[in-house]
């Protein structure tokens, strides 16, 4: 039988509302989409029409889930209302809210970063405690970004000395030869992920300089062969691109007093052979110091459009 519920929720201020309700009052509606069921929230009363009780006390406590995330934040985005749902839903924002305030870094103009799921906390503990971390998950769980961000607050400590970014340069589709300009011409489109997260977080000048004194190194995976790296925190980034050889050199490129951050996705696999992420984290599991950190589509901070696309794929993946 439906019933009609009413929840009273703690007043709150013009300006806490509108962020609430979010433009067109686009963040209810995506609130009901999400649990299929209709709704009216009108002068800090909701009221539901379900014959499901535990369904309107899942959308109660989503919106109380909200209310706290604008009074810590000052904010309320898409992504906040998909995630933050889903914690209500496996019973977890409380546990999201411990961590969720805890500081990683600013970018250049002075806004704060903080961890925005479960996992990205959990990777974010794994490398303040940890010197290998391997971390693997789909496109926008912020692995590079995270990695970089906690990089350069290391470096602004002076706990480390250098930063180095590598990756892998997999061609696909296009040959470098073909491509226009000199080496570094060439090369840097493949690097540029790395180039945009530490721009973001020091300024485009600030990095520059870092580069140009050899603080801050950005360089193809190839690059790294010979060497070995002491009070350095590198990121090996777009793992899943590199060989068993690749990926044996580059663990064993670790000096004293360094990190290695491995990033990667096994579902973008660009190889014509197995992948040297892959293969380091099935041989490489029972080694207690180094961390396996798994994020998933849950983790995914982009535009909420890509957690659904990697959703459909995924499923046309198991039908085959």
């Amino acid at each position: 039988m439906t019933q009609n519920y009413k929840f009273e929720l703690n007043p709150l201020t013009l300006e806490e509302t509108q962020l609430l309700h979010g433009l067109h009052d686009q963040n209810l509606k995506l609130l009901k989409q999400t649990f299929n069921q209709e709704f009216i929230l009108r002068d800090n009363v909701l009221q539901v029409n379900t014959s499901d009780r535990k369904q309107a006390q899942l959308i109660f406590d989503s919106i109380n889930a909200f209310i706290q995330h604008i009074k810590q934040n000052n904010s309320l985005d898409e992504r906040d209302v998909i995630y933050l749902s889903q914690c209500v839903i496996e019973d977890a924002q409380e546990q999201f809210f411990k961590v969720s305030n805890q500081l990683i870094g600013r970018t250049v103009s002075g806004k704060p970063i903080y961890a925005k799921t479960l996992g990205q906390s959990r990777f974010i503990d794994a490398l303040k405690d940890y010197e290998c971390v391997i971390a693997s998950g789909p496109a926008g769980t912020g692995k590079t970004y995270l990695s970089v961000v906690y990089a350069v607050s290391l470096l602004k400590k002076a706990e480390i000395k250098k930063i180095i970014l590598t990756r892998p340069v997999v061609e696909a589709g296009e040959n470098l030869g073909f491509l226009p300009g000199d080496l570094k011409e060439k090369i840097d489109p493949y690097l540029r992920p790395l180039y945009d997260a530490l721009n973001d977080v020091l300024g485009i000048e600030t990095v520059d300089k870092m580069i140009e004194k050899g603080v801050i190194e950005i360089a193809p995976l190839a690059y790294m062969r010979g060497r070995t790296f002491d009070d350095a925190y590198v990121i090996l980034d777009e793992a899943q691109n590199t060989t068993k050889t690749q990926m044996l050199m580059f663990l064993t490129r670790m000096g004293f007093h360094s990190r290695l951050v491995v990033t990667g996705d096994i579902t973008q696999i660009d190889l014509k052979q197995s992948s040297g992420l892959a293969h380091a984290k099935k041989v490489l599991k029972n080694i207690e110091e180094i961390k396996f950190i798994e994020l998933t589509k849950m983790d995914i901070v982009r535009h909420p459009l890509v957690q659904k696309i990697i959703e459909s794929y995924e499923k046309d993946e198991k039908n085959g």
